[in-house]
């Protein structure tokens, strides 16, 4: 028989109003385990829950961004031009990028002031 890593068992009572604090705060963490938020909860004191809309942009703007550079060096490759039009897109996509990317860290200095 497999010894198990965590094999001792903690439990508390509650009142049906600490029950319900507890499931919403659970449920606005994102955590959908009542055991892993307990846990969480009980060894780090807290939760953090990360908005990663934009993060998910940053990735899409730059997968839109390398589908066009790939697009225009095959084109430069085979025709040995490239388009003035073409550069200023790529200069606006990346000017997109970094504008993202400072949001990402703007939001991410706004958690660390939280959490520290």
């Amino acid at each position: 028989m497999q010894k198990l890593k965590r094999n001792i068992n903690m439990g508390f009572r509650v009142t049906e109003e600490e029950r319900e604090w507890i499931l919403e705060s659970m449920a606005q963490s994102g955590i959908t385990s009542l055991r892993a938020y307990l846990l969480k909860m009980a060894v780090d004191g807290y939760v953090i829950n990360l908005d990663l809309t934009e993060v998910n942009e940053c990735t899409r703007l730059l997968r839109s961004l390398s589908n066009n550079v790939n697009q225009i060096s095959q084109f430069a490759n085979t025709t040995g031009t490239i388009y003035v039009a073409d550069m200023a897109k790529i200069q606006s996509q990346l000017d997109e990028v970094w504008n993202q990317q400072d949001e990402i860290l703007r939001s991410l200095a706004k958690v660390v002031k939280v959490v520290a």
